[in-house]
């Protein structure tokens, strides 16, 4: 079971001293920087809170970049070749590297210092790359976000997941819903907005083969459901006996009383770049159609199906735009099969020409949908001129 963190002063103050050691590190290597985090454990019994917290500022915070005059794999390849002229005698392979970088120095022709040249050898050694930036958090930030992360590490080994959403605000039922189509879950919805919905979710331990980037993508669901007012979440665990090795069955209970604290926007996450790429370009476009983000919840069989987008016009006229540019089989099949359960008149389905739908089994015959096909990017004249062909 997670072990928290409460808030208090000596954890905010043992925060407060590994936040200030990332900020001091900016501008220094990685590898310098967690000589630093060693010497703060020390043989502290605390270690691995200390090492959370760090991986927590590293991970979340902190940005490291390659910073080399040339791609590091590519400048020591110019600085071999060079290398392959000379043959240093083994006193002086400290000064021939110095020749050797001053000389590539010059054959850049670049405000270069020969100094550069040689740190960025191996710049892209995961030690050698330097903390750019840190954007520092607060001690009470980090140390929720430790005990948030606690929670979510459960969720690896979940086999399944019942999320019960009692009777919320319509906004944050929409909102609950587009993080689970965010993250492609595998999910059963049942209800209405009126008296609630239960959620099922099959966790990774249930598939074919367990899946840590499925088990991911469910603990990455936790910090979203904190935004709903009033539920409560049940998983079964599959775990494993570190003794005898053998699997047992465990629960694991949340509810809307956790003291937890979500660092997620409580906004509206676009489901792709491609939805948020093709809203910028409709702000742009000159049309009376006003594209909106929130659009109502269409309940379906075991499901509801939120689309993208709904179009309105000042005359009254609406449509429901669903973008399909996701290319893995199961995903192109469930939603087809939502569209013909919706039924719902003035459905626009923009469908990426690259998605191989008949390898996926998806027949696009009969579909109760406007279909707009596009290539890379989905343009609102394609959008409009399928709308002009329905008036």
């Amino acid at each position: 079971m997670p072990k928290k963190l409460a808030i208090k002063p000596q954890n905010l103050s043992a925060a407060q001293t590994l936040i200030d050691i990332f900020q001091n590190a900016v501008g220094q290597t990685q590898g310098n920087l967690d000589r630093q985090l060693q010497a703060l454990e020390g043989e502290d019994t605390d270690y691995r809170v200390k090492r959370g917290l760090a991986h927590i500022l590293r991970n979340s915070f902190g940005n490291f970049e390659i910073v080399s005059p040339l791609e590091p794999e590519l400048l020591r390849d110019r600085i071999f070749t060079l290398a392959a002229t000379a043959i240093p005698s083994p006193t002086a392979a400290q000064r021939h590297r110095a020749t050797l970088a001053a000389q590539l120095t010059q054959e850049l022709d670049r405000e270069v210092e020969p100094v550069h040249i040689q740190q960025g050898l191996y710049a892209d050694l995961k030690e050698n790359r330097i903390l750019t930036s840190f954007d520092a958090p607060t001690p009470e930030a980090l140390l929720h976000r430790y005990n948030l992360s606690q929670v979510q590490g459960i969720f690896y080994k979940a086999s399944h997941v019942v999320l019960n959403l009692h009777r919320n605000d319509p906004g944050e039922y929409k909102l609950m819903f587009r993080y689970l189509k965010l993250f492609r879950l595998m999910t059963y919805i049942e209800g209405e907005a009126d008296q609630g919905f239960t959620v099922t979710i099959d966790g990774p331990a249930s598939l074919f083969k367990a899946s840590t980037r499925y088990g991911v993508d469910i603990a990455k669901l936790v910090p979203a459901i904190l935004h709903v007012t009033r539920w409560q979440l049940t998983a079964t665990l599959q775990w494993k006996n570190p003794y005898t090795k053998t699997a047992q069955e465990k629960h694991f209970s949340l509810g809307d009383t956790c003291d937890l604290v979500s660092h997620y926007p409580p906004g509206k996450p676009y489901d792709s770049m491609l939805e948020q790429a093709f809203a910028e370009k409709w702000a742009k476009t000159k049309t009376e159609w006003q594209l909106e983000r929130e659009v109502d919840l269409v309940p379906i069989p075991g499901s509801v199906m939120i689309p993208d987008f709904r179009l309105v016009h000042p005359d009254g006229r609406t449509y429901l735009l669903e973008i399909v540019g996701y290319w893995r089989p199961e995903y192109l099949r469930k939603k087809f099969y939502q569209v013909r359960q919706a039924s719902h008149e003035n459905l626009i389905l923009a469908i990426s020409e690259r998605l191989n739908l008949e390898k996926a089994g998806v027949d696009t015959r009969n579909t109760p949908a406007t279909l707009v096909w596009f290539k890379d990017k989905l343009q609102p004249k394609a959008v409009l001129k399928a709308i002009e062909g329905n008036a």
